[in-house]
């Protein structure tokens, strides 16, 4: 029995030993802080960064004063693509709702009035950069007063043939032959009619900018087709945009569609500011702004003083509300330094202001207070906002500046202007109001003197002339009576006819 008790021991413990698990021992690791985060949390990482960081360069992009948009931006453009390239990119950036805005409030001292509207500040924006109405909203977000689209002519046509965008770099100025390339009014006049909303509250603060301390103007142009003595263009232009523009510029001064200068004789733009004024009275009140739209004319800086005299002499009996000084030039200075200063076209920039503040200085002296001069040529700084303001110009517009300098180039010459009219301690009303009361006409020249003894000849020429046409249409009448009359006529007149 102890035997067997002792075998059936050992067999048990034999089957322990064949059963039980190995274990072997396993080190166990040591929790550390520096260990990397579960893949879950390294993408909340990263994209907490991302929206932050893009949220940041947001923030600095869209303000328009950012040194970005100065000195990246605007110079990659500007070297990377061509002029007119360069110029369609940002358009189409501006249009698109994506582009930089002026964040500030305009300073009060800058503050003034024009034909009875009240703006926020006396910078404006000229025609030529945004030619189709495309980005009025986005020109007005960088803090403009007032933007002027065009020209538009009724028509479309493709203007002049490329390349006819020129940069001069070294002279911070611009040749351009664009010659009106435009989408035609009707293109246009959809797009302006698309920013309406469709119930908007209309009182005698609004305006067809939409948006208060701020205008819209349209700049009216004409077709390369068009006889260059017909006005037919530009009284088509007052009808389609009247209803829809708070100004209408009568362009007659632009030195790239053939004869359009012309329309700057004193009689051709007698008739065209008769017609276009009696166009726009014929209107009915703007559904949008319960006004109808003011007239200006827009001259060119070439001309010489005896016709800038005549053109105010028009002006002052035309209707017509204000005057822009001025457009492109054809004359190019001795001092311009940039290889494109050879192209033909119209300049720009720096190089106009001489030009366009002697026509404007003329044409102040010679138009009275009540008709406002809007000063354009060369103004890139406070200072030459000022200095156009001293020759009494009652606002300013830019356009090259504007290319160079870029998005924030608007609040730059606010804020210079602002703490030039402090250290002064003036406003640009008080700056203005006195410039224009100091330097304007007076009063009507009297017709007497030299001048009276003139019209008196004029006059009594004309009637002659009259008689000779009379004379001529009857064969019944005699040679011997109208040498009696021409005998009998002034110094001068007799050998004028025969002649």
């Amino acid at each position: 029995m102890a035997a067997l008790r002792c075998q059936r021991s050992n067999i048990l413990s034999s089957l322990r030993h064949r059963s039980a698990p190995a274990f072997r021992t396993v080190p166990i690791r040591q929790a550390s802080t520096s260990s990397a985060p579960p893949a879950t949390g390294r993408t909340a990482l990263y994209g907490t960064l991302f929206a932050v960081s893009a949220g940041l360069f947001s923030v600095y992009y869209f303000d328009s004063r950012s040194a970005i948009h100065r000195y990246v931006f605007t110079p990659v453009l500007r070297y990377i693509f061509d002029a007119e390239t360069s110029h369609k990119i940002a358009v189409k950036v501006l249009r698109s709702g994506l582009g930089p805005r002026d964040p500030l409030t305009d300073d009060e001292r800058l503050q003034c009035e024009f034909l009875g509207q009240k703006l926020h500040n006396p910078i404006g924006l000229a025609a030529g950069f945004d030619k189709d109405g495309e980005a009025v909203d986005g020109l007005l977000n960088l803090g403009f007063s007032w933007v002027e689209i065009g020209s538009v002519t009724p028509k479309p046509q493709p203007g002049n043939p490329r390349p006819r965008v020129f940069h001069l770099p070294d002279d911070a100025a611009l040749i351009n032959r664009y010659g009106f390339p435009s989408d035609g009014s009707v293109s246009v006049l959809t797009r302006l009619r698309a920013r309406i909303p469709k119930f908007t509250q209309v009182d005698e603060s609004s305006t067809a900018a939409l948006r208060p301390g701020a205008i819209l103007a349209v700049n009216l142009g004409k077709n390369k087709t068009s006889p260059a003595d017909s006005v037919d263009d530009f009284v088509s232009g007052v009808w389609t945009f009247g209803p829809v523009a708070d100004v209408l510029v009568v362009n007659v001064s632009s030195p790239n569609t053939p004869g359009l200068r012309g329309l700057q004789n004193r009689e051709l733009l007698d008739e065209l500011l008769k017609q276009v004024t009696e166009a726009r009275d014929a209107l009915p009140p703007s559904p949008i702004t319960s006004r109808r739209p003011r007239l200006v004319l827009k001259l060119a800086p070439d001309l010489e003083e005896f016709q800038t005299i005549e053109i105010a002499e028009v002006i002052r009996h035309s209707g017509v509300d204000g005057v822009i000084v001025s457009n492109t030039t054809v004359a190019r200075p001795s001092n311009l330094l940039d290889a494109n200063k050879v192209e033909v076209g119209g300049l720009s920039g720096v190089p106009l202001k001489s030009f366009a503040l002697r026509t404007l200085k003329t044409l102040r002296s010679n138009l009275p207070a009540n008709i406002p001069i809007i000063g354009c040529g060369g103004i890139s700084s406070g200072a030459d906002a000022l200095e156009y303001a001293r020759a009494g110009a009652s606002l300013v517009q830019v356009y090259t500046s504007f290319g160079y300098d870029g998005a924030g180039m608007c609040r730059r010459i606010k804020d210079e202007l602002a703490g030039l009219l402090a250290t002064e301690g003036t406003t640009w009303k008080e700056v203005t109001q006195q410039a224009v009361e100091s330097l304007s006409l007076q009063k009507e020249p009297e017709k007497d003197g030299t001048i009276g003894k003139l019209v008196e000849e004029a006059t009594e020429l004309q009637g002659l002339l009259d008689k000779l046409g009379e004379k001529l249409g009857n064969a019944g009448e005699g040679d011997n009576n109208l040498a009696q009359d021409i005998g009998g006529s002034p110094p001068g007149v007799a050998a004028i006819i025969s002649s």
